[in-house]
């Protein structure tokens, strides 16, 4: 694969997310580092659980600083599980799809980008009801929502109420689609991972004691505009978030170190929620809101079932 250098072990940086991801935590590590449980940090805990993937910006930054044994990792959405799965299982081949879709598009004007990439876009939509394994289309499959993730506006993975990935083309000049050094690493991570598509209450349903569990579920909007985003057709309201609470709680009797982050309501929705829980305010920047001028620093909350 002419132009395309492996990443070796000497040389190797960090590992990063390889996806962009609406309300991706990775701008928040320096802070959640200072709020991660005592006992990971002696290296006590060996387990660690994310319901809620996305981008797996806290279990990258957890499994290269802590000494984590054991990762399981869930999402519902079947296209971004389908991806972990096939880059855990078969990299090379990942990469070199991608580095044929880099090649391809770097090598177009604008209006052919444009063409390219809603081309790409209404064949991964048009499959989307099939099932896939880490097989060759599974690959293919795995390439296109990095491909699309890597070129559409704003990196927003957004779906409509069918499961439909809707989100416009973006503008990009140089987008890296193949970076081949850091698959390889997150791959080699993902070695000590168990990946599969569940909800939450499934997917904690055996979590063991003395296990970390982070949670970044599907933010409650702080407004009526915030809430125009989507990564699957599935909700989670108000209930949902009651239920996740009543499993928080449940997980803190099993005796597992929990942590939460989610929207700061104003009208203080999660600090009655959560009450008798630490509680923390961290400042974020919001940078997707339907409204360009409400764009910029806000608070999300921290919850723990630990002192902070």
């Amino acid at each position: 694969m002419p132009g395309l250098k492996p990443a070796s072990l000497s040389d190797a940086r960090p590992a990063k997310p390889f996806l962009k991801w609406a309300g991706g935590k990775r701008q928040l590590l320096n802070q959640f580092n200072d709020l991660y449980p005592p006992a990971l940090k002696a290296g006590d805990i060996k387990n660690y659980y994310e319901p809620f993937l996305g981008s797996g910006a806290v279990f990258f930054d957890i499994v290269q600083r802590y000494p984590i044994k054991n990762a399981f990792l869930f999402d519902v959405n079947d296209a971004l599980v389908l991806t972990y799965q096939v880059l855990q299982a078969k990299v090379a081949a990942l990469t070199e799809t991608l580095f044929m879709h880099e090649q391809k598009y770097l090598a177009l004007n604008s209006s052919q980008r444009l063409a390219y990439y809603y081309d790409q876009r209404a064949s991964f939509n048009e499959q989307r009801e099939t099932d896939y394994t880490t097989d060759d289309k599974g690959v293919a499959r795995a390439a296109q929502l990095i491909f699309l993730n890597r070129t559409c506006y704003n990196g927003l993975f957004r779906v409509n109420a069918k499961g439909a990935f809707n989100t416009p083309a973006g503008d990009y000049l140089n987008p890296c689609i193949c970076d081949a050094e850091n698959l390889a690493a997150v791959a080699k991570l993902l070695d000590r991972a168990i990946i599969k598509k569940a909800g939450f209450k499934q997917a904690l349903k055996n979590a063991r004691p003395s296990s970390f569990i982070y949670l970044d579920p599907p933010y409650r909007p702080v407004s009526k505009t915030a809430s125009f985003t989507a990564y699957s057709n599935s909700t989670f309201g108000d209930q949902q978030q009651k239920e996740l609470a009543a499993q928080f709680r449940q997980l803190d009797k099993k005796g597992a170190a929990v942590m939460l982050s989610n929207s700061d309501a104003a009208d203080h929705f999660f600090d009655r929620l959560y009450k008798g829980f630490a509680i923390k305010r961290v400042p974020a920047k919001r940078l997707i809101n339907a409204d360009a001028a409400k764009r910029g620093h806000v608070n999300e909350i921290v919850v723990t079932n630990y002192p902070l």
